[in-house]
Order: structure tokens, then C-alpha cells, then sequence
């Protein structure tokens, strides 16, 4: 398991880090591009962070390292070169409520056991059941991450310091009005202008930098009293200076951490499963939603590994954790940037903004990162849904917008998760409504039964309402050549079948079953014929054969 492991970790790593060399040859051009795409995306990286961090109820620090560790590990091994990592706000809405009722000190050990939750996940190669989410389920991810997106910038037209914090994160606030609010307008326009004119005009810069360093150039020449970065750290004394101790032994500022006793773990488990569950299933979108718009394809288990050893790192160092951002990441993938190169650029980038240029990060007008905000939202948003949704069969109109809405209204892996189950249920009640048979009476006098349509637990039901055994000749023939036995209770119903028509003395031939489903019915003493012809497709009923679970046996 573990050569395979590292078999796929040094493939991918050969076959998407270099692919580029290869294509663009490694020139002062491409590299240019990589590091101009990380220093775009660490710029609005440090807000989202700080947000957050709010958001958990931990000092911004904790948000700001977790995105330094988390995007520099998973820029290095992560599974999706492109891809880029830091604290999320579906992570922090969970988190808020263990630190409100334990305490900081008890987050840090979360972090660490969602990591290795994680690793384990990769592992054992659980990454590629995300291939089990439908296409309206992405729909509905993406248009309500969109929206999700879109709502969480209306904080930054709040006035700065007003916002209080309620026990479940910072919230409230008084709305910008008058001069102020339309000098905000004003700016984000003008910035989504930018972006939008900036590929016409030169792509030797990335339009979303180009956009934050003109406004930011004329809000800081002119002396505009708008809001700033430093206005939104400020709630916590501004953003932190190199004095701050990184990863002591005791945690952010000498907080102890949590003690090693299974007390700890009943406390701390149940929020790393959901912690874990919900980092998993927003990285491996981002992933999926990345390939697709490069088309290129990425390491899901790989990416699992590659988030469970960012996240375990992060906990001992005091970080909040965190898991693939799909804001920051479609900035980077707009941007130009391909390879890891720019995804280690806007960890480095974040850093040094931490360490050094925390006073220059400050004077960044908050409009100009709204109005990359707004044109991520703008093409995040899959427009076509909103034309298909009277093509596509109503079901799958209605798997797009409930997911979108509990996108909204829940966290993203709730409403996956809720789709997924609804497109489950949505196919196997069609397919229970295929389940029929065209019968005949042979020269013999016998009648035959050709079932047409997959026989499964949604199914067996109406299968058994198919005969008339009371009316039925001495001789019957079931015949599976159009159908396909899937499940357990699919060998239930024709044993019981088979029981009725024996137990009213008639004799009957089952025909076309699989060689597993042969040998469990022939067992069961229902089985009369063995057909040369009957199709050799694979039947998981090893377990019923063993333990005797099927006729009694």
C-alpha cells in the first residue's frame, strides 16, 4: 500500500509539474507568470484568512498561519498543481462552536486528529468516491459557492470596528451609507473594470493584481478615507508583527494545550470526523472543478494525503487548519498560474506580508478585493444552469437548486452530501419503475417470463407483483437475459418466487442468472436449470454464500 502510494505521488508529480517544461520550456516568461499569479492570490488571501479567523473566534494569527502551512504543504505534495489552500469559512463555522464551549487550546488537537482522519482517508484511496457526485450536484455546488462567495464580501460594506462577537463568530455592524458606501462602489467598479479591460490591453501582468495595485495606488496617493486591510485587523490590534512567537510548544501566546487523555478525545473526535469530512469534500471539488477548467487531471487520494499532512502540521504549529479555497483558487487558475510554483509563491508571499510588509498590506483599500471577489463570483457561476434547468429532467433541475440553496443556508458538504442522496434515491426510484416482463406460452405449454429491467432492493417489490402463480401453467420459465440481478434483496424476491411456485406444486426454470446467483438459488434447492449461455457478470453476494444469509442455509 504504501509503495503504491508513493508509486502515484512521484507519477503525479513527473507527469503535471513537468508537463509544463516540456510544452513552455521553462523560461523567465512562465516563471514570471507563476510568481505574479501567488503574489495576486496571497494579497487576497489575507483577508479571507483574517475573516475567518473572526469567524472561529481565534486571534487572526492562528487564520493567517493556517493559510501559510496549509497552502505551502499542499502546494508541494497536493494532488492538483493549480489548487490553492488556506483557512476556509466552512471549516470555521464548526470550529466556533468547539472553541465558544472548551477553548482554544482544545482546537489545535482537533486540527491534528482532522489531519490524520485525513491521511488515513488517502490511504486507503477514499478519494475516488468523489466521482460518485452527479454533474447537478456540481451544479449546484458551484452556483452556491457563487453565492456564498458573493454574501461574504457584504461584510466589508460594514463600517470597520462596529461588528461584535457573539459567541458564534463576529457579526452585526453598521452598514457604509452615504459618501462612504458610494466611494466603495465607486472603487470595486472600478477595479472589476480593471480586471475586465486588463487581458485586452497586456497579459504580461495578472488582471485581478493589476486591478488591486492601480486602485490601491490611487486610494493611497489621494489619501481616500475608505476601508483598508489594516481596518479589518483591527479588531484585534491590527495585523501581527515578527514579535509574535510562531509555534512555541504551548500554542499561539503560551496557551497550553490540550491534555493527552481519552477525555480530550471524546471531546475533540467528533468535531475532527466532521472537520475532516467537510475539508475532503470542498478539496476534492476544488479539484475536480480546477481539472476541468485546465483540462488536466489530479490526484484525489493524493490531495487527501497531501490536506491531512497540511492540517496535522498546522495543529502543532497553532494554525486554525483549513482545506482548498475554490475563491483563491479560480484567482490563480484566471491568473496564469499552472504549477506549484504558484502556489509555494503565495504561501511564501502570505509570509512575508506576516513578517515584513504587514504595514504596506494595511493601506489595500478592502473595495479592491471585493471587486476580485465579485469577478471570481462572475465566473464561478455557471451561467448556462440557469437556461438548462427547462431542458434537463426535473429531477435534476431540482438536485441543482436545492443544493445550490443548501449551499447557502448549510455549509457546501451538507448540501453535497444532500445531493448525493436525492440523485441516489432519484435513481433508483426510476429504475424501480423499469422493472417489467413480456411473457408467452412456449409449444410445450410452458410460460416464459423475460424480465426486462434491473432487479435491486427498489425493484423486487414490483417483480413479484409480475406473476400470476395461481394461474400459471405446471411449467414456468424466468428468463434474466434483459435484466440484472444487483443485490441481496434482488436474490430475495426470486427465492421467494421461486418458493411460492414450488410450494404450488409447479415447476420452474430460471434462466440467465449470474454464476453467483446460480450457485446461491441452486443451494437453495429452487434452481433448476443451469443455462450453458447465462452471462458471466460479477454479483458481490460472496458474503450471503458464506454465512447462509440467503435461504436459510
Amino acid at each position: 500500500m504504501a509503495r503504491s502510494l508513493f508509486h502515484s505521488f512521484t507519477k503525479n508529480l513527473e507527469v503535471t509539474d513537468l508537463r509544463w517544461m516540456a510544452e513552455d520550456g521553462f523560461s523567465v516568461a512562465r516563471l514570471r507568470i507563476e510568481l505574479l499569479s501567488g503574489l495576486t492570490v496571497a494579497l487576497a488571501l489575507v483577508p479571507e484568512a483574517v475573516a475567518f479567523a473572526f469567524v472561529a473566534g481565534v486571534h487572526p494569527l492562528v487564520g493567517l498561519y493556517a493559510a501559510f502551512l496549509v497552502g505551502l504543504i499542499t502546494a508541494l505534495i497536493g494532488g492538483r498543481p493549480g489548487m490553492i489552500s488556506g483557512a476556509t469559512g466552512a471549516l470555521a463555522v464548526v470550529m466556533v462552536a468547539l472553541v465558544a464551549q472548551h477553548g482554544v487550546e482544545y482546537l489545535f488537537a482537533t486540527v491534528v486528529l482532522m489531519g490524520l482522519l485525513q491521511i488515513f482517508a488517502g490511504i486507503m484511496q477514499w478519494g475516488k468516491f468523489i466521482r460518485l457526485v452527479p454533474h447537478p450536484v456540481m451544479l449546484g455546488f458551484v452556483n452556491g459557492l457563487a453565492i456564498v462567495i458573493f454574501l461574504a464580501q457584504m461584510g466589508q460594506f460594514k463600517v470597520p470596528g462596529t461588528m461584535v462577537d457573539t459567541g458564534h463568530g463576529m457579526s452585526g455592524g453598521e452598514w457604509l451609507s452615504g459618501t462612504p458606501l458610494y466611494l466603495m462602489l465607486a472603487l470595486v467598479a472600478a477595479t472589476m473594470a480593471i480586471i475586465w479591460i486588463m487581458p485586452r490591453i497586456t497579459k504580461l501582468i495578472p488582471a485581478p493584481l493589476a486591478g488591486i495595485g492601480i486602485v490601491a495606488a490611487v486610494v493611497i496617493l489621494t489619501g481616500m478615507d475608505v476601508p483598508r486591510v489594516g481596518d479589518l485587523a483591527s479588531i484585534e490590534g491590527g495585523l501581527p508583527m515578527p514579535h509574535i512567537p510562531f509555534g512555541d510548544g504551548l500554542g499561539l501566546y503560551g496557551t497550553a494545550l490540550a491534555p493527552l487523555t481519552l477525555e480530550t478525545l471524546y471531546i475533540i473526535l467528533p468535531y475532527a470526523v466532521i472537520l475532516a469530512a467537510i475539508g475532503l469534500i470542498e478539496s476534492l471539488l476544488t479539484l475536480n472543478l480546477v481539472s476541468d477548467m485546465t483540462n488536466t487531471r489530479g490526484g484525489a487520494s493524493q490531495e487527501c494525503v497531501a490536506q491531512g499532512v497540511a492540517n496535522t502540521v498546522t495543529g502543532f504549529f497553532g494554525g486554525m487548519g483549513g482545506c482548498a479555497m475554490i475563491g483563491q483558487s479560480m484567482i490563480n487558475v484566471k491568473s496564469g498560474g499552472r504549477t506549484r510554483v504558484a502556489g509555494i509563491a503565495a504561501a511564501v508571499f502570505l509570509l512575508l506580508f506576516i513578517l515584513v510588509g504587514s504595514s504596506l498590506i494595511e493601506q489595500i483599500p478592502l473595495a479592491a478585493l471585493v471587486g476580485v471577489m465579485f469577478m471570481v463570483v462572475i465566473g464561478t457561476f455557471a451561467w448556462n444552469s440557469l437556461t438548462i434547468l427547462r431542458k434537463v429532467p426535473l429531477t435534476d433541475a431540482f438536485v441543482i437548486l436545492l443544493v445550490t440553496v443548501v449551499t447557502v443556508y448549510e455549509d457546501l458538504a451538507v448540501a453535497v452530501v444532500v445531493g448525493v442522496i436525492v440523485s441516489a434515491l432519484a435513481y433508483a426510484w426510476n429504475n424501480a419503475r423499469r422493472i417489467h416482463s413480456k411473457t408467452y406460452i412456449t409449444p410445450e405449454g410452458a410460460k416464459v417470463y423475460q424480465i426486462q429491467g434491473p432487479l435491486f432492493f427498489g425493484s423486487a417489490e414490483g417483480f413479484t407483483e409480475l406473476f400470476d402463480v395461481h394461474q400459471d401453467p405446471s411449467l414456468v420459465v424466468v428468463d434474466f437475459a434483459d435484466s440484472r440481478v444487483v443485490d441481496q434483496s434482488a436474490l430475495q424476491a426470486i427465492e421467494a418466487i421461486a418458493g411460492k411456485y414450488e410450494g404450488a406444486g409447479k415447476r420452474i426454470e430460471l434462466r440467465h442468472l449470474s454464476r453467483d446467483c446460480h450457485k446461491l438459488l441452486k443451494k437453495a434447492g429452487h434452481l433448476m436449470v443451469d443455462s450453458d449461455d447465462d452471462p458471466d457478470y460479477a454479483l458481490a453476494v460472496n458474503y450471503q454464500v458464506r454465512t447462509g444469509v440467503l435461504g436459510g442455509h
